[in-house]
Formats: C-alpha cells, sequence, structure tokens
C-alpha cells in the first residue's frame, strides 16, 4: 500500500469491513497499518478492534532469531504459525541509545511484548518492549553481573504481565554450593529475590495436580540424570527439587551433547525446556565415522514421570515424518517450549555452511505430531546470537 492513492480508496471502506480485514493479518503488518494514514490509524486504534486483535494474536506461537551482521546490522527475525514469511524488527535503532555495543548483545528470552538481551562486555541485562519501543537495563542478580556463556535456555524464563500491562518477571536456577537456588526479578518494584528449594519428599504429585501451573528451570543437565527445578507460576509456593533419572540411552550411545551439538560421533543430543527433554538420535554418514558429517536417525519426546523421578518417553516421531525431516547435518541445535499442552521443539542444522530449520510440533492430549513448514531464511553474512520460541505478542 505504498501508492497514496490506492491507501486513500482503501481507507473509503466501511470501517467493519476493514477491521475484518486488518484481523486476517499478523500483529507487525497491523501495527504498520498505522503508519497509511489517520483514517486508518484510528480504525486500528479503535478499543474493539484492539480487544479483538488481542484475544486473537494472544495465542498466535512465535519462532525468533537475532542476528547479526558484519556492519554492525542486528535485525530480530519473528516468523509465527500464522503467516508464511518472516518478519524483520530493526531493534538497533533504539537500543543504540542505551548502550552503544548492539553487536556485542546475544537475544535470551521472549514473553508476550518482552525481549531480554544480555550485554557480554558490559555484562547487563536489558529489556526491551518492541511495541512501545522502550528499553529498561535490569539491575544485577545477586550472583553478580553475568555474561553470555553463564545463561542456559532451560534454566531461565521470562514471563510477561496481562496484555497491555508492563511488568513481567524474570526467573533463572543456579546451582550455589551444591545446592539449587532460584533467582526471579520483578519488574514492578526491580528488584531481585532468591529462594532456596526444597528437596521432593514425594509431594510432587499433589503439587502438579494443583490449578496453579508450574515453571520448570533445569538447574543440571546430565548424561543420565538432571536437576530440575518445579516452581509455582504466581511465586506462592518454594521452589522445588527434582532429580528425574534417564536410562534411554543405547549401549552405543557413549557421546552425548545438550543443546548443541557438532559432528564428530555425537549420537544423541538431549534439549530441555519447561520440565520436558527432546532427544535427536544420529548416525554416521560414512561406515568408519571419520567425517564429522551425522544423519537424524530419530526424534522422542520425553516427560518427567508422576513423582518427578525419572524421565519417561511420551511419543516418538513417526518413520513417515521422519523421512520428512531426515538430513546429513555438521552442526546442530535445539530449543523446546511447551505452552497449553503443546509441545513446539525446533531443530536448527548446518550442513556445508548451510543452515536449515524444522519446527515440530506435538500435542500431548490428542498425541499427534506436527511439522510447520518454514520458509527460506537467509543467514548469509550473519551471526546467530539467539533464538526462542514466544506467545502473546499484543497491541497496546
Amino acid at each position: 500500500m505504498d501508492n497514496p492513492r490506492l491507501a486513500v480508496g482503501f481507507s473509503c471502506l466501511p470501517s467493519e469491513l476493514l477491521q475484518s480485514i486488518f484481523l486476517r493479518l499478523s500483529l507487525p503488518e497491523i501495527v504498520r497499518l498505522k503508519s497509511i494514514n489517520k483514517s486508518i490509524a484510528s480504525i486500528v486504534s479503535d478499543q474493539d478492534f484492539v480487544r479483538e486483535c488481542n484475544y486473537q494474536s494472544v495465542s498466535a506461537d512465535w519462532l525468533f532469531i537475532y542476528s547479526k551482521g558484519w556492519r554492525r546490522d542486528s535485525v530480530l527475525h519473528g516468523f509465527t504459525d500464522r503467516s508464511d514469511r518472516w518478519f524483520k524488527i530493526p531493534i538497533a535503532g533504539f537500543l543504540t541509545p542505551v548502550i552503544r555495543d548492539v553487536e556485542d548483545l546475544y537475544f535470551l528470552a521472549a514473553s508476550g511484548n518482552f525481549f531480554l538481551f544480555v550485554s557480554n562486555t558490559r555484562k547487563e541485562l536489558l529489556s526491551v518492549n518492541i511495541l512501545r519501543k522502550t528499553v529498561k537495563k535490569i539491575p544485577p542478580s545477586p550472583l553478580g553481573p553475568r555474561g553470555t556463556s553463564s545463561w542456559r535456555r532451560s534454566g531461565m524464563k521470562l514471563v510477561a504481565g496481562p496484555p497491555g500491562s508492563e511488568s513481567f518477571r524474570f526467573l533463572f536456577a543456579e546451582l550455589v554450593e551444591n545446592r539449587p537456588i532460584l533467582y526471579e526479578y520483578n519488574s514492578e518494584d526491580n528488584k531481585w529475590q532468591s529462594t532456596e528449594a526444597d528437596e521432593n519428599h514425594g509431594d510432587f504429585p499433589r503439587v502438579i495436580e494443583r490449578a496453579d501451573p508450574l515453571i520448570f528451570l533445569n538447574v543440571v543437565n546430565g548424561m543420565n540424570q538432571s536437576v530440575v527445578l518445579a516452581i509455582g507460576s504466581h511465586g506462592k509456593n518454594k521452589p522445588m527439587i527434582l532429580r528425574p533419572r534417564f536410562s534411554g540411552g543405547g549401549i552405543e550411545e557413549r557421546r552425548v551433547a545438550v543443546g548443541f551439538g557438532w559432528g564428530n560421533g555425537i549420537s544423541r543430543l538431549q534439549v530441555y525446556g519447561d520440565g520436558y527433554m527432546m532427544i535427536v538420535r544420529s548416525n554416521n554418514v560414512d561406515d568408519d565415522g571419520k567425517t564429522k558429517e551425522r544423519e537424524l536417525k530419530g526424534v522422542e519426546m520425553w516427560g518427567l514421570s508422576p513423582n518427578g523421578k525419572l524421565w519417561e518417553c511420551i511419543s516418538k516421531l513417526s518413520k513417515g515424518k521422519m523421512g520428512q525431516i531426515k538430513r546429513a547435518y555438521e552442526v546442530i541445535m535445539g530449543c523446546v517450549e511447551e505452552r497449553n499442552g503443546t509441545i513446539r521443539a525446533l531443530l536448527m542444522s548446518s550442513y556445508k555452511g548451510l543452515w536449515h530449520m524444522i519446527w515440530l510440533s506435538y500435542d500431548i492430549g490428542r498425541d499427534n505430531w506436527t511439522l510447520l513448514p518454514l520458509p527460506y531464511f537467509d543467514m548469509k553474512g550473519q551471526n546467530m546470537a539467539g533464538i526462542t520460541f514466544s506467545s502473546g505478542l499484543t497491541l497496546v
């Protein structure tokens, strides 16, 4: 709608029809409508339209990737399951007044309209509201300043407040003197608090059956055992320590990677998130195993047992769907997120310099896997500096 005459003619249509058309668009496209003219901006800003738009968009799933180029052009790329293309969010423009070294930032997490970054040299946390274009520095946690290598995706969670709210919580778990500790930041009072977790003495089933949903943060991701904190989503109870054991590794799987794996004989990749574990199994491409190239063999989803003491396999990707994603790789990484009974998993692999992404969704109640096609994502000349799933983007 770059043609002014076309924009004027379009704005002459009945407002009810325009609203119906606009609601079929993704949220970034709706935001851009505000800049066309005052007539369309008033329609998009109408409270009834905003309410209906938020009702639809809050349930949309998003995948965000933060990339940095050699010319300091950092871009946040977003893809939603309700669109067929990637959206570019040039956040460097409103980050620069707060921090000069934008190329030094790493993307940690997202929830609602909030995005969390960390500066590697300054070791500072920054929250960004991409719709209001505001940036806020978060004070250091009780553990002090932390660089990018200190953060684990499965051990942290950003939780946005209700739609329209300016508040959020950021939680992460860490092992301090061999004791699992929960650290939580609340934007409302701009303060941190730390809580030592309690051991699970058999009352985990009672907790998980409560109406209050749980947040799961991984503290230790071992080959055969994990340490996980279970936290009430409203923070009313002390976090509980779960120590699930894993017994699903084959004798031949002697080399295991967590979250990120190079080839070089790694036969099992374990990716954690929200109380679940995705296992990606692979084989050597050649018989002698001298090259670092691997080939995907199987994908499994594991969850916590009712008492929280075991990892239990809940589903395996079928041979048919496995055949659709089977490919060779040299480097592979992933992320896992659960929301409203559906687990979203991303596999991102590189082969001979080319990156490829696979978005898998598993509906727990229906025991059903789906493969969401992703449009081509050009990483040429770019370095990836963070990737995560999110939801809850809303108009303000």
